[in-house]
């Protein structure tokens, strides 16, 4: 049982988290720039396997605070698809990342064609050295496994995903049971575009606005200091229920 000094350090504590985050967001906008610059010069090309190194078991101050579980939503958080039928495409820009994939369903072949958000490939880089990333998409196996393939080419930021078996069927909407990511609902959080995802756990959910194709998105990047900081508190939601109050 926490001691009574513990139980009242704790509120304080994430408080200065939550203070931290706005910091963090205040000194983060020069990497935000730097970010936009590389952005525009490296995203056609496809992400280097990283090299393993003989000192990758080793415990470092990174990983020390890799107990909590961060779930990313897929479609409209990550990226976006569209199904390529013969008609005719929307113009997007040149500097989104896109990829065609095929996906068998009921004995027929389906190509879509999948962009990806921008700074996705820095977002999940970063967050997969701060937490266990875990990706749960209300869609199917058989069209969400490419794709994260494709998110997560040298399967080395992605611990586990769970698609729309896992969800929670709820007047045609899909709910999403965090708790089979993480049981300890203080360690754990969700980030996806449409609230009703976290429904079950409204208290966990970060929302994020829906990305179609627009250049020029940050909102991956907007996140980072708000999920630099929530690593270091004793529950996130007390963290999120505090943002959601000051904002």
């Amino acid at each position: 049982m926490p001691s009574r000094r513990h139980r009242y350090l704790t509120p304080f504590i994430d408080y200065l988290a939550l203070i931290y985050a706005y910091i963090r967001t205040l000194l983060s906008i020069p990497l935000r720039t730097q970010q936009r610059i590389a952005f525009g010069k490296t995203t056609t090309t496809s992400t280097p396997k990283a090299q393993s190194s003989p000192n990758s078991t080793k415990r470092t101050a990174l990983q020390y605070y890799k107990g909590k579980t961060v779930v990313l939503d897929l479609d409209e958080t990550l990226v976006h698809s569209v199904q390529l039928s013969g008609g005719k495409l929307q113009t997007v820009h040149a500097a989104i990342q896109r990829k065609q994939i095929e996906v068998q369903s009921n004995k027929q072949s389906i190509l879509y064609l999948v962009y990806k958000r921008p700074h996705a490939d820095f977002f999940l880089k970063t967050i997969s050295q701060w937490y266990k990333v875990v990706i749960f998409t209300a869609s199917m196996a058989e069209y969400a496994d490419p794709v994260i393939d494709w998110l997560d080419q040298d399967d080395s930021m992605v611990s586990q995903r769970y698609f729309r078996q896992s969800c929670v069927p709820k007047g045609g909407n899909y709910l999403k049971d965090i708790s089979l990511a993480e049981p300890d609902l203080s360690k754990v959080c969700l980030v996806d575009n449409s609230p009703v995802a976290y429904e079950l756990y409204q208290e966990n959910g970060i929302p994020i606005p829906t990305w179609l194709n627009a250049p020029n998105d940050e909102s991956l990047l907007d996140l980072l200091p708000l999920l630099d900081a929530l690593r270091f508190t004793s529950d996130v939601r007390s963290i999120l229920k505090l943002r959601k109050l000051t904002s």
